[in-house]
């Protein structure tokens, strides 16, 4: 916290004394924006009960493109102590949570650590899910080993200029390939589920389809799949929303993404023999998919 280095970004800020990180946050605790039971993940994370969801605020990695925009800023999100976080997730275990579903949960790892050990002596008994953009530092990520039951990670591009034009990292594809290694190495490549068809332990990776970068897409899933074949779940999502930051700046993101991009990259994944997998069907390009910032839970 005195010379932050969580992340990939390795900024150096010293937060403790109120210094602003790469991720936009600083000070003592942690600054989150909701916590409530979430019914828009993967099947085996929200079930019918719904997955625990707490949204921190700020963000290492900062997509032009994304969803949660005023919450990866950190415009949006109040200041709790450790203490309190450990109570919030007593609040979503006896709310019937199927998980403890931490979203962007990097810059906060020490007191994510600290919660969940308090918390588990007390009666935690939730799987916890790490809910990331695959930016990760592998010695951030050794640190959680023990802690995280389940790694939800992204793995955004496996095209260098993409990552630099979007989200000011050049070097994401091979420290994504770095950090999921080490997701991986901590599950020891093993999947498991209860007899409700939840997810206890294991590692999703999801991948958001943008418009026009079918390329990008195809070679990231290629990727995956010829690394680690059925040892982690694959996620192809439709849903990029394109909201206002991105209209004058990055025009080619100003629309959504087609049926028939989408339907190609799932037809590509299931050519190259891909079964341990989810897909959306439907409309899920809606800005009604995104979540209310406004301190619910905290």
């Amino acid at each position: 916290m005195e010379g932050c280095r969580l992340c990939p970004r390795e900024c150096g800020a010293d937060r403790k004394r109120g210094q602003k990180g790469r991720c936009g946050v600083s000070g003592e605790g942690v600054m989150a924006a909701r916590a409530a039971l979430h019914m828009w993940e993967e099947p085996c994370i929200s079930g019918e009960a719904g997955s625990g969801t707490v949204f921190f605020s700020g963000c290492s990695l900062g997509c032009v493109y994304c969803q949660n925009y005023d919450l990866a800023r950190a415009w949006a999100g109040k200041r709790i102590s450790t203490g309190r976080l450990g109570e919030v997730f007593f609040k979503l275990q006896e709310a019937g949570a199927a998980n403890i579903n931490l979203v962007t949960p990097t810059h906060y790892t020490t007191e994510i650590i600290q919660a969940v050990k308090t918390a588990r002596k007390q009666g935690l008994v939730l799987p916890i899910v790490y809910n990331c953009g695959g930016y990760e530092k592998r010695e951030t990520l050794q640190m959680l080993e023990g802690t995280v039951d389940i790694y939800l990670t992204d793995f955004k591009y496996m095209d260098e200029e993409a990552a630099a034009r979007y989200s000011k990292a050049p070097d994401y594809p091979e420290v994504a390939k770095e950090a999921l290694k080490e997701m991986v190495r901590q599950m020891k490549g093993d999947t498991v589920f209860d007899e409700q068809g939840m997810m206890t332990k294991g590692v999703i990776v999801r991948h958001l389809l943008l418009p026009g970068h079918l390329k990008n897409a195809k070679a990231v899933v290629k990727y995956l799949y010829e690394s680690y074949g059925n040892q982690i779940y694959l996620s192809l999502m439709n849903q990029y929303t394109p909201l206002p930051q991105v209209l004058k700046e990055f025009p080619e993101l100003s629309r959504r993404v087609t049926k028939r991009e989408y339907e190609r990259l799932v037809d590509y994944a299931l050519s190259l023999g891909v079964e341990n997998g989810f897909i959306q069907e439907g409309e899920t390009a809606e800005e009604s998919f995104i979540p209310d910032f406004d301190g619910k839970g905290l």
